[in-house]
């Protein structure tokens, strides 16, 4: 196996956790063309440099370490949620810091690796691969707001040493990406690896509903265009439509939401929130958009509101490659038998997109309480380290 030095690992981990430390614990608070990202991926990429990799920032702040010729791709994201976990994204993205150093040390195979800008949706949804994979137009993404207006093209103008030109992938020949699970089930049953099978799909759109903004004291009751009560009525309406169409692995959030003008003596006249769902079967998701604008046009129809749409985003669910993902299991086979499992992904990763141009395949490491996205995230450091091993044994037999 590839010599990887897991006290070299663990001290780049959290070296970047230093970016962006916040609130208890482990917290990170460090989002897409933040100062603690850009900071951030100037540190990454002195590592690369460090590593013998040429660095390759490129027209989105994507950071590529690449390695000379025909190489394997390794990486994942190193922006965070507004709140999120010192893992999340990061542990990719140095882990295969770790896997490209121990291949140079070894005198070879090849390894790139790779930090993706705005994997955690400020802007979009894993708005930097999503670009590079040729899913989302450069000039869409431009257009795209973050909650407090500012576009995707603005944030990106600061991102400093970029490149005019992305990456040709077909400099690679497959992408792994390693992550904590974000889940309970390998915390749970004292299990140290997931080799994922499939990522699921994802629809995600904001939804308007304009009605009265009106005094909340001398408004009657009967009458009132309430924006709230109509989102209200929406969620329980949904919520019944979508009992016969889902399965216990499918979801749904109604999230962010922006309430007009949101003071307590107005009866708000306009509600506009983020609806997201997600599965693994392309008809299921579309069903569900269907019976989605159904129940929309229906609340609105039935308050006197009226209904508009923003763009709808997504990816549809993707299979892992058979002959990577094949790699991983017979290194988790080696390095922990009896505590691997074959999962699916219930998040949405950066291998969604890259998979439209070359072979990926994934793996999880646990998530103490099955915690992220938030502060309290965390990773025993032996498990970091398991994963790390599984990730060098499957790219040291691919070769």
């Amino acid at each position: 196996m590839l010599p990887v030095n897991p006290e070299r690992f663990l001290a780049d981990l959290h070296a970047l956790r230093a970016f962006g430390a916040a609130g208890v614990g482990k917290g990170v608070m460090r989002p897409a063309f933040s100062d603690a990202d850009i900071a951030a991926r100037g540190w990454l990429a002195d590592r690369m440099t460090e590593a013998g990799l040429s660095v390759h920032v490129d027209p989105v702040g994507s950071v590529f370490g690449l390695a000379d010729g025909q190489s394997l791709l390794l990486g994942s994201h190193s922006d965070s949620q507004p709140e999120g976990g010192w893992l999340d994204g990061a542990l990719g993205v140095i882990a295969a810091l770790e896997v490209a150093r121990a291949a140079v040390e070894a005198g070879g195979p090849p390894v790139s690796v790779v930090s993706f800008q705005d994997e955690e949706g400020r802007f979009g949804v894993t708005t930097g691969s999503a670009v590079w994979s040729g899913h989302l137009p450069l000039e869409t993404a431009d257009g795209l707001r973050d909650r407090d207006g500012e576009s995707f093209g603005a944030a990106r103008a600061r991102m400093p040493g970029r490149s005019g030109q992305f990456v040709d992938p077909a400099r690679f020949s497959g992408f792994f990406e390693m992550h904590i699970e974000q889940g309970p089930v390998l915390d749970r049953e004292k299990e140290a690896i997931g080799v994922v099978d499939a990522i699921v799909g994802i629809r995600d759109m904001k939804v308007t509903f304009e009605g009265e903004q009106n005094h909340a004291g001398t408004t009657p009751m009967q009458g009132r265009r309430d924006a709230f009560q109509a989102l209200s009525k929406f969620n329980t309406v949904l919520a019944e439509r979508f009992a016969n169409v889902v399965t216990p692995r499918t979801v749904w959030t109604i999230g962010h939401v922006t309430l007009h003008p949101n003071a307590s003596s107005i009866v708000p006249g306009r509600v506009t929130f983020s609806m997201q769902w997600r599965d693994g079967d392309t008809d299921r998701l579309d069903r569900m958009e269907r019976i989605i604008r159904e129940t929309a046009q229906e609340v609105a129809a039935s308050g006197g509101f009226e209904l508009s749409y923003g763009p709808l985003l997504g990816l549809e669910p993707v299979m892992m490659d058979d002959r990577l993902r094949g790699a991983l299991e017979a290194s988790a086979a080696a390095e922990v038998p009896e505590r691997w499992r074959v999962m699916p992904s219930g998040a949405l990763h950066d291998a969604t997109n890259v998979s439209k141009m070359m072979p990926v395949a994934m793996l999880f490491v646990p998530s103490i309480g099955g915690i992220s996205h938030a502060f309290g995230e965390d990773t025993e450091e032996a498990d970091l380290v398991t994963g790390l091993r599984v990730l060098a044994g499957a790219v040291d037999a691919l070769g």
